[in-house]
């Protein structure tokens, strides 16, 4: 293939340059308008005139690459099960963030068939991954146990515990919140227990038995969700207001909500760009490095145990693809978002006291 050939991104290129040279000129002309005369006011109608006619072409071009988006779009593979093993797996997910070898290990798909969830290199599958897998190696999850989630959105897992014996508490925000935050409009708020009944991992009438839904700020955590023996979020807390108020929700969760003993797993957006510069208050926050480590000090100071926060190697060449707006979905484990890269990223805390 030429690279050397004129693509209708190098002719727009070339285009946008042309302008911003005529528009140079005007601007000249614009310096000394007392002084026109008859002849610059001819240049000026013959450079509005190759103005339009850039425009038009521009206007083309913008069409052409619209319906021949082959033509800048490069083709991708993706791989998909099953994989060929050349060694037995090791840990699963030893680290603290998302991590392609994390979908190469056997038993993530043992816990997609679980969910009854299809295969895909996306960290929102991770995240779900990561919260039941943890919570299945703590012993937590039994019958009889008691569970509560918060931000519950359209997620699976509420059936996946009823289903293994738990009683499940599952919340979400306010509905005003949901719909001021646009989750309710991209299906990431639920406000009924039908919004997250899936009849193909749990019957029905065994999930209304078992499960039970309430609103929850996760800001103010109402007193009477307390005495739990496991809970859990799914890049919730990141949308609190600020770094603090997220650190502050998973103090509360763990020491407000669990009984001694039990455990909690929550997942957040993590800034692998900077451990300096973030996003510290809004919408969205991006947790760094050292506000995890913080997060994580701070709990064992409080007499809690927890997994050590460690981030994964990059040992893939899909651990190397950022996802861009608008975003293709898979594979999606490491982001762009605003200027940084983000991913996923987990805490598991025992209640010590």
């Amino acid at each position: 293939m030429n690279m050397t050939r004129i693509t209708p991104f190098r002719q727009i290129t070339r285009m946008y340059q042309a302008v911003l040279d005529i528009q140079h000129s005007l601007s000249q002309f614009a310096v000394s308008a007392q002084r026109k005369n008859e002849h610059q006011q001819a240049d000026i109608d013959s450079l509005d005139a190759r103005i339009a006619r850039l425009e038009s072409t521009c206007r083309q071009l913008m069409e052409m690459v619209e319906q021949q988006p082959h033509a800048v779009e490069r083709p991708s593979f993706v791989p998909v099960p099953p994989f060929t093993r050349t060694s037995e797996p090791g840990e699963f997910m030893p680290f603290s963030t998302c991590s392609v070898a994390d979908f190469y290990h056997p038993r993530l798909l043992e816990i997609c068939a679980m969910l009854n969830h299809h295969f895909v290199f996306h960290r929102k599958l991770w995240e779900w991954v990561f919260v039941i897998h943890h919570l299945l190696e703590s012993g937590k999850v039994k019958p009889g146990a008691r569970g509560l989630v918060f931000g519950v959105g359209s997620e699976r897992l509420p059936a996946l515990f009823a289903k293994l014996g738990a009683q499940i508490v599952a919340t979400d925000a306010p509905e005003d919140i949901g719909e001021s935050k646009g989750w309710k409009a991209t299906g990431q708020h639920s406000a009924t227990l039908s919004q997250i009944r899936y009849e193909d991992i749990v019957d029905g009438s065994l999930f209304d038995e078992r499960v039970s839904y309430e609103t929850c700020d996760m800001n103010h955590i109402p007193d009477h969700l307390r005495d739990f023996d496991f809970n859990w979020s799914s890049c919730c807390f990141e949308h609190l207001g600020n770094l603090e108020a997220g650190k502050q929700f998973v103090i509360n969760a763990v020491e407000k909500c669990l009984r001694v003993g039990g455990v909690a797993v929550h997942t957040t957006e993590f800034n692998l760009t900077s451990d300096d510069d973030t996003l510290e208050s809004g919408q969205t926050v991006l947790y760094r490095r050292r506000d995890l480590l913080d997060l994580v000090g701070r709990l064992r100071s409080r007499g809690h145990d927890v997994r050590p926060f460690v981030v994964a190697p990059d040992s893939h060449p899909l651990d190397f693809h950022v996802d861009a707006p608008p975003y293709k979905s898979i594979p999606h484990l490491k982001l762009a978002y605003e200027k940084y890269v983000v991913t996923s990223a987990g805490v598991v805390v025992t209640r010590g006291r």
